[in-house]
């Protein structure tokens, strides 16, 4: 068996980024944020899709969580094989601009059918979103800086759903929900040809550990699919890291998908104030857990590597109480009070999970590598999570139609310690590769 060693460890010693690789994460963290705008505006305007097309809670679950997450993390694949032996940068603008013609489409969709049609089309052009910016960023940041450069372009969801929240909200209450899909689409289709237009295409690991002085250079050859795919499921590291953040994406997409309808609908808030206040929790919240975190791998992991998983297992288990607190709470000002330990303590797993894949590959694995971590924790998360609460929302409606989403929520627990056990399994493998290493 081959096993595949760090090429980039932290160092201490990493130069520093230039203007243009700091213009680079701001261009990714903005496409960034447009993709996960896009995504999330469908649970944003869930009330109002609901009055309009009739559809039901469990209909919400699937179109936001199973339907789409089959076709973006299927497809995402083999678009990250292609990007992984083509040019990166423009995979990553047409899939920007087949995302956000499709998200126009959901506007225009009359029926629940079209509707569902127009996600999944988002799901194929999300495909070839995030894989290929990570690879990307890596390569223009160096070892010991990744952390805090992915743990800044790992903002782009919060800042999207904080946008969608405040701007799609603000739209649809001043127009439709239709309105808000067209005009942030249309924006996204701009976005998609400055990517084009004015970021290079970086070199594959120009900036890892150089080789050995007696290793004499030579040319990076192109990865096997298969040959990659084999050793992203056979090394424990990687499949452990996964799972775990599958089952915490399976709380987070729960959640996500469907607070805005649980605070209109149970907690008695509007949508004028979901556009404000909701809004600013999600922008401040989320970014502060995924920055802090990213910042904490940095500091920590290059001396003890169990820190990629004791971060997120901490985060998690200090989440608990608050996140029973959110549900309990009576009315939406206590609820948001409440709300904001989960918006920053669930979030501590995405910028070390991202960091240790990108650090534990070969360069010209690290956009399909980065996809498999994707498509395990999007099948688990993305798929089931929003699934199951909403089909737990329409069984608990026929006895409890006032707080099905609040029983449905509750349910939610006991996948906060499933995920916090695998966190702490994965730092057993990380101290077991360490020793095996002669590290610490």
């Amino acid at each position: 068996m081959t096993t595949v060693s760090p090429t980039s460890p932290p160092s201490a010693t990493a130069p520093p980024p230039d203007a243009r690789a700091w213009y680079v994460l701001g261009m990714l963290c903005f496409v960034y944020v447009l993709n996960f705008l896009d995504r999330q505006l469908l649970s944003i305007l869930a009330k109002p899709i609901q009055d309009d097309l009739g559809v039901t809670d469990g209909q919400l679950g699937l179109i936001s969580g199973l339907y789409f997450a089959l076709f973006y993390c299927t497809i995402s694949i083999p678009v990250a094989w292609l990007a992984d032996r083509t040019n990166r940068v423009k995979v990553l603008s047409i899939a920007c601009a087949l995302w956000s013609a499709a998200t126009v489409a959901c506007g225009m969709a009359s029926t629940y059918p079209q509707l569902v049609l127009a996600r999944m089309a988002v799901g194929v052009g999300e495909a070839g979103g995030v894989p290929p910016s990570y690879a990307i960023i890596t390569d223009y940041f160096a070892p010991g800086r990744r952390g805090t450069a992915l743990g800044l372009f790992n903002l782009g969801p919060p800042l999207g759903q904080a946008l969608g929240v405040a701007f799609g909200a603000s739209i649809a209450a001043a127009y439709s929900w239709r309105s808000a899909f067209v005009v942030l689409g249309l924006i996204g289709v701009a976005a998609a040809a400055a990517v084009w237009l004015t970021i290079r295409e970086p070199k594959r690991g120009g900036l890892d550990r150089p080789a050995p002085a007696a290793v004499p250079h030579q040319p990076m050859a192109r990865a096997g699919f298969g040959e990659t795919v084999s050793m992203f499921f056979r090394r424990p590291t990687l499949l452990v890291l996964s799972l775990a953040g599958g089952a915490t994406q399976f709380v987070t997409y729960a959640v996500m998908n469907f607070t805005v309808l649980f605070l209109m609908r149970e907690k008695g808030m509007t949508l004028g104030e979901v556009a404000i206040y909701y809004a600013l929790l999600i922008g401040i919240g989320i970014s502060i857990g995924m920055f802090a975190s990213g910042r904490l791998i940095d500091r920590f992991a290059a001396r003890y590597r169990q820190a990629y998983a004791i971060i997120p297992a901490v985060g998690l288990a200090l989440s608990v109480p608050f996140f029973v607190g959110f549900v309990w709470a009576p009315g939406w000002e206590l609820a948001l009070l409440f709300l904001a330990g989960p918006t920053v303590l669930n979030y501590f797993f995405l910028s070390p999970a991202v960091t240790l894949v990108q650090e534990e590959v070969r360069p010209n694995q690290r956009v399909l590598s980065g996809a498999l971590l994707l498509l395990v924790m999007n099948l688990i998360g993305l798929g089931l999570g929003p699934t199951y609460l909403g089909a737990a929302s329409d069984y608990f409606r026929a006895t409890n139609p006032d707080n099905s989403l609040q029983l449905a929520f509750y349910t939610l627990i006991p996948f906060y310690f499933l995920a916090i056990a695998l966190y702490l399994v994965l730092a057993r493998v990380l101290k077991r590769e360490a020793s095996r290493n002669g590290a610490f």
